[in-house]
């Protein structure tokens, strides 16, 4: 019988924010949170959109791969949903979500990320990322230019390289199919948790607090025990071989919880977020500089950033041209000398000819040529040989091709 899960989900606003824009999400199968931002152009109603549309996901499915597929599909109509909501409500512009979600098949799940919420595994005493940060700060770590450590404070920390909103038609999602075994748990978290408690902090609560719902609460306690200066959710999946279902009723909390209202704090600047949107992260800053650039040079270096990451892909998608087009010419050749190994006899100006080639053009280009013209006249031949000279005579090789003109002569009496 598959294991099945006993879940638990907890969202609180924080220490420091007026608005939870964090949403999470407990189903029969289905485990996600998001992460709103935006601040006052729509984070909350922005995540709010997001785990609604996506926990119409929440179901049976045959495979884990069917899993993954249905839930990608419902992260791409919840950005479509971000983009229609920001077409009839423009003061929302620029708003968007992290989102990061599994969904259970069976021993396996799937699962669908985009952003900087997070998912662990919980096993055998180590605790385990699962997904990457879309983050500019992630992408230095990636390249080397920066130790993880290194990226925890680093001050551009808080810009996000992928989301779900207003900002892409066509967003890029991770996903990928994990097996489970009884006794995992998995996390989700927004990183109102994963950036102010220590991973070893997590999987001490993780390993010593037995019931899901009670390490949820203790994980979101030891946040605010940090400040909390952003919103913390916490959804957790704990896995066991007992069957059956795990008898909890499907959980919104956060901003998924509330009414949705579509009302613009006008006392507050709007926040306008291009493709590298600006999340909040630091604690020691008013609410409203969490949106805010450090100087020119910060958007500046961003900006610089992406011009490298766009002549990469030019240079890249040259390469991939000039190969492309070397193998196309290459098979060009290779075509061509293949036809220049096979001759035929034919007529050429009412006299018997050899050609090199085959009898076919391409287009103005004839792929034949005349090898070597002979002195016997097509006319002092037998009928049958001058329809057979006419309609062209293969040969297999140069030699047959002379053995035939040789042939041809003798009959006409040359």
């Amino acid at each position: 019988m598959a294991p099945t899960p006993t879940s638990a989900a907890v969202s609180h606003v924080g220490r420091i924010r007026a608005n939870n824009q964090d949403s999470g999400y407990a189903g029969a199968h289905l485990f996600l949170v998001a992460d709103g931002m935006g601040g006052h152009a729509g984070g909350d109603v922005a995540s709010a959109i997001a785990a609604k549309r996506i926990a119409e996901a929440d179901a049976e499915y045959p495979s884990a791969r069917d899993a993954e597929f249905a839930l990608q599909q419902a992260l791409i109509a919840a950005n479509a949903m971000l983009a229609e909501t920001v077409f009839e409500h423009s003061e929302l512009t620029g708003m968007g979500t992290t989102v990061s979600a599994i969904l259970r098949v069976g021993h396996q799940l799937a699962l669908a990320h985009i952003g900087d919420s997070r998912v662990y595994r919980f096993r055998g005493g180590e605790l385990t990322q699962i997904t990457a940060d879309h983050t500019f700060v992630q992408r230095l770590v990636d390249s080397g230019r920066i130790t993880p450590e290194e990226a925890a404070v680093h001050p551009r920390r808080s810009v996000l390289m992928r989301v779900l909103g207003d900002v892409d038609a066509a967003p890029e999602i991770d996903t990928a199919i994990f097996d489970t075994k009884p006794g995992d748990r998995w996390m989700l978290c927004s990183d109102g948790l994963s950036s102010y408690v220590a991973d070893e902090k997590i999987q001490s609560i993780l390993a010593t607090v037995r019931t899901a719902q009670g390490a949820a609460d203790r994980l979101v306690k030891e946040s605010l025990d940090h400040g909390a200066p952003d919103n913390v959710t916490v959804v957790l999946v704990d896995i066991d071989d007992s069957g059956g279902a795990s008898g909890i009723p499907p959980t919104f909390v956060g901003s998924a919880a509330m009414p949705l209202s579509y009302e613009n704090d006008t006392s507050r600047r709007p926040i306008r977020l291009p493709t590298l949107l600006l999340h909040p992260l630091k604690a020691t800053l008013p609410e409203d500089t969490h949106f805010e650039p450090e100087g020119e040079g910060y958007l500046e270096e961003l900006i610089e950033e992406d011009r490298r990451r766009a002549r990469r892909r030019r240079i890249v998608w040259l390469v991939v041209l000039v190969l492309a087009v070397a193998a196309i010419a290459g098979a060009v050749l290779a075509g061509y000398s293949w036809t220049q190994s096979h001759y035929y006899v034919g007529e050429s100006d009412g006299r018997v000819a050899v050609y090199q080639g085959v009898q076919q053009t391409i287009g103005p280009i004839h792929l034949s040529s005349v090898y070597q013209a002979t002195r016997i006249e097509v006319s002092s031949l037998s009928a049958y040989n001058q329809q057979s000279v006419e309609a062209t005579i293969n040969a297999d090789s140069l030699r047959d091709a002379l053995d035939i003109v040789d042939r041809l002569s003798t009959a006409a009496g040359g």
